[in-house]
């Protein structure tokens, strides 16, 4: 699951726009407003790839029915992006509010809230209809940005395919040895990524580290070069030698917060990851 709107747009027409037209807006029975798929195929259609021209648009809204099959025709491969869609679920408010005022926004927010909650979508919806980016959303993003910078260059694929063998073989008993080797396999990850960039040389992440230029205070720098040290020192990570340093066998307290830590410092390392993609999506 991607945690975005276009991985699961197909599921909108049965958990959103049907549910929302089923019942009447008042006990007297009166009905929804017939250009309701009118207003919302306007309000998608800047989200459309390519977008309709004004001409065709305009032929679309200016039939009710022609305008739900439209709508419901839509496939997640015609919308241009996950910022794109977030936009129109928002725009879609203000279209919804105009033709049944708040008793259809309210059972749209809560229709589309429950969506969210529902397939763990990387967003919180607040009032009056404003989607914002979460923390687990963001993590998300960063690693499937991740994803698509492993694309690009094959050192960085092995090593990302190897940390991602390490976590997998946790499965079969987070032992002291597989735990380190999560931990030195990140590291190797990031020592490929810093590589690949051009921007610094050296042959392991402390060296990359420094030559790099673009941080934003040298205590940010040191905080991985800590994070390096604590990697290199410890017995079992990256070498065997008994340290003087070590408190306590490494567990997977070690394993959990070494994986958000390192993984947070990758934005410094490249400028192949694009961070407003890993916060508002594509």
């Amino acid at each position: 699951m991607r945690g975005e709107f276009i991985g699961v747009w197909a599921e909108t027409w049965r958990e959103i726009w049907q549910p929302l037209i089923e019942q009447s807006l008042a006990e007297d029975d009166v009905g929804l407003p017939e250009d309701i798929f009118c207003e919302l195929y306007r309000a998608l259609a800047p989200a459309l790839s390519p977008c309709p021209s004004v001409e065709d648009l305009a032929d679309i809204i200016d039939d009710t029915v022609q305008s739900r099959e439209a709508l419901e025709a839509v496939t997640a491969n015609d919308i241009v992006g996950e910022r794109a869609l977030a936009k129109f679920f928002e725009t879609a408010h203000d279209a919804l509010e105009e033709l049944g005022g708040i008793q259809l926004t309210d059972r749209y927010f809560g229709l589309l809230s429950g969506f969210i909650e529902k397939f763990s979508l990387r967003y919180d919806l607040r009032r009056p209809c404003t989607l914002c980016p979460t923390l687990p959303g963001m993590f998300t993003g960063l690693l499937r940005e991740l994803d698509a910078l492993s694309t690009t260059d094959q050192n960085i694929g092995k090593r990302l395919r190897d940390f991602k063998e390490a976590m997998q073989d946790l499965r079969m008993g987070p032992t002291e040895g597989r735990i380190s080797n999560c931990v030195m396999k990140q590291v190797m990850l990031l020592e490929a990524v810093a590589s690949a960039s051009g921007e610094a040389a050296g042959s392991d992440l402390a060296a990359l580290c420094k030559a790099l230029e673009h941080w934003p205070h040298p205590a940010v720098r040191q905080s991985l070069l800590n994070l390096y040290g604590f990697a290199s020192d410890f017995p079992g990570v990256r070498h065997g030698t008994p340290s003087n340093g070590m408190e306590r066998d490494i567990d997977m307290r070690d394993m959990v917060a070494m994986s958000i830590l390192l993984a947070g410092f990758t934005p410094y390392l490249t400028h192949g990851l694009n961070p407003d993609v890993v916060y508002q999506g594509t």
